[in-house]
């Protein structure tokens, strides 16, 4: 049946969703952990290993977020390396390639400075998305021009053009032709000439070109 298919076409994608969301819940544990132990390792004891990995989590989505609005990408993709880069560090070092007992002082003292960074990425992060949006908005309203000053004489009105006489509509030769014809037989009928009324009738035209072919008449 038709619905029966649609149902199982929503379970299906909904499985597949599920299953994602799954594995990205999974992954960002992992990351967080490695995170955790590796600032526990360099002597940053307590909440102070939990805050590491909060750190930056926050500056990965930040800066996502700032390529995903399509501006200043630049700072984006930057802060987004740094922080991919803590991260990935985290999950090598944590694999058994570093000795979490002996941690060397480089790394402590990367560590211990991890907060500045975080911290000074993430405010750049969101002022710079403020300030882009505060200009485009600037740019965008429209300017105002200052009044102009009265000029001390008044100027005087331009005259106005005056308006050009209709043009005379073209009369081919064979309706002046046409035209004499009628008005002969009007002649000879009734005595008196065509007036341009009668013409206009019997031709079946407009009158600016009746009028025009009376002229030609006379």
């Amino acid at each position: 049946m038709p619905g029966t298919g649609r149902s199982c076409a929503v379970r299906g994608l909904s499985v597949r969703i599920d299953a994602v969301l799954v594995q990205a819940l999974i992954a960002a544990a992992l990351s967080f952990a490695h995170l955790h132990d590796l600032a526990l390792a360099a002597g940053q004891d307590g909440w102070k290993a939990w805050a590491y990995p909060v750190s930056v989590d926050l500056l990965l989505v930040a800066a996502w977020r700032r390529l995903r609005s399509g501006e200043a990408k630049t700072a984006g993709w930057c802060w987004f390396l740094v922080a991919l880069t803590a991260s990935l560090g985290a999950n090598v070092a944590t694999a058994g390639l570093l000795d979490l007992d002996d941690v060397p002082d480089w790394l402590r003292i990367l560590v211990a400075g991890w907060p500045a960074i975080a911290f000074l990425g993430g405010t750049l992060l969101a002022h710079g998305a403020t300030a882009d949006a505060s200009t485009g908005e600037r740019e965008s309203a429209p300017e105002l021009s200052a009044p102009e000053a009265p000029a001390s004489a008044p100027e005087l009105p331009a005259a106005k053009p005056e308006p050009a006489p209709p043009s005379t509509p073209p009369v081919p030769p064979a309706l002046v032709t046409l035209a004499r014809k009628v008005a002969d037989e009007h002649r000879a009928r009734t005595g008196t000439p065509i007036d341009t009324s009668t013409l206009r009738a019997r031709l079946g035209v407009p009158l600016p070109l009746a009028e025009a072919i009376s002229a030609h008449l006379t």
